[in-house]
C-alpha cells in the first residue's frame, strides 16, 4: 500500500484556524497550538454572546416601554397587564418600535390598555 503524506491536509486545516485567528494578538495569531485554543475559546464566547444578546435587547425594549407609558399615567407592568386584559397581542419589540417611530399609534394602544385596566 502506498504511503500517504498528510502535509497538504494539515496545511489546509491550519490555514482555516489561522484565518479565524486573524486580528488576534501575539502568538495567538500565528502559532497553531495557541491559535487553535484561542479560536475555540472565541467560539464559546460567541455562542454565549448570541444568547445574551436576546436578553439584552428584551431588557432594552422593556426600559423603552416603561419610559414611553409613564406620560400616560401607567407603569410598564400595568401597561402589559392592560394589554393582556384588552386582548392586544403585540410583542415588546414591536411596541418599542411603535413608541419611537409612531407615537400616535402607540398612544392609541396605551389608551386601550388603560381603559381595560379601569374596566
Amino acid at each position: 500500500m502506498a504511503r500517504v503524506k498528510r502535509g497538504v491536509t494539515a496545511h489546509a486545516k491550519h490555514k482555516k484556524v489561522y484565518k479565524a485567528a486573524k486580528g488576534f494578538r501575539g502568538r495567538r495569531k500565528n502559532t497553531i497550538r495557541a491559535a487553535k485554543a484561542a479560536v475555540d475559546k472565541a467560539a464559546q464566547y460567541a455562542f454565549v454572546g448570541r444568547k445574551l444578546k436576546k436578553r439584552t435587547f428584551r431588557a432594552l425594549w422593556i426600559q423603552r416601554l416603561n419610559a414611553a407609558v409613564r406620560p400616560f399615567g401607567l407603569t410598564y407592568s400595568r401597561f402589559i397587564d392592560g394589554l393582556a386584559k384588552s386582548g392586544v397581542v403585540v410583542d415588546r419589540k414591536v411596541l418599542s418600535d411603535l413608541a419611537i417611530h409612531e407615537p400616535a399609534a402607540f398612544q392609541a394602544i396605551a389608551e386601550k390598555a388603560k381603559a381595560a385596566l379601569a374596566a
